[in-house]
């Protein structure tokens, strides 16, 4: 069994890192509910889009 703790610490920077953008420019309710999904699936984008890119 593989140990992979250490790409779900990444997701979790990542997450945390696009909650404060995305916070910060929320200006109403629904910005804010809006900004909570979009960090929760702005990592799996770029990442889909890293590997459209690469061709994988």
């Amino acid at each position: 069994m593989k140990n992979n703790a250490g790409l779900g610490g990444i997701y979790g920077l990542a997450f945390i890192g696009a909650l404060v953008y995305y916070l910060q420019h929320a200006t109403t309710f629904w910005g804010v509910i809006l900004g909570l999904f979009k960090a929760v699936f702005w990592p799996a984008m770029i990442m889909y889009r890293v590997l459209q890119l690469l061709k994988m």
